[in-house]
């Protein structure tokens, strides 16, 4: 009998995913990781426009899940020398993206051909 993965602890939306991926992104590449970084980011990447609520909805849906942790950064006169909260994803959160990259990767396996940018399925 084949064994199969262990399932994953955390199960996350697609847009969960991309949030997640966002923060990594920016802190792994020294960014400072607060809402507007974060959307403009994942805008960026995923060529598309992120409504700001969205974005905030989701970071602290993912905080109260402890995959993400926060803090209050320094006030900045762009922001009315209010504080940003600052990002960064949790131990915890760091291996749920991990396992939700490993299972879009087990997916498309064998797929790569029909997968191919400007190839229609037949």
């Amino acid at each position: 009998m084949a064994s199969t993965p262990a399932s994953p602890s955390v199960v996350l939306g697609e847009f969960e995913v991309v949030v997640l991926l966002a923060v990594l992104h920016l802190v792994e590449h020294d960014q400072p990781a607060y809402g507007s970084t974060i959307r403009d980011a994942i805008a960026q990447r995923a060529n598309r426009p992120v409504a700001r609520g969205a974005v905030y909805v989701t970071l602290d849906r993912l905080e109260s899940k402890d995959l993400l942790s926060s803090r209050v950064g320094e006030p900045t006169p762009v922001r009315d020398n209010r504080p940003k909260r600052l990002f960064k994803l949790t131990p915890t959160g760091l291996k749920a993206v991990r396992q939700a990259v490993a299972l879009v990767n087990r997916m498309q396996q064998g797929l790569e051909p029909v997968l191919r940018p400007g190839r229609a399925h037949s």
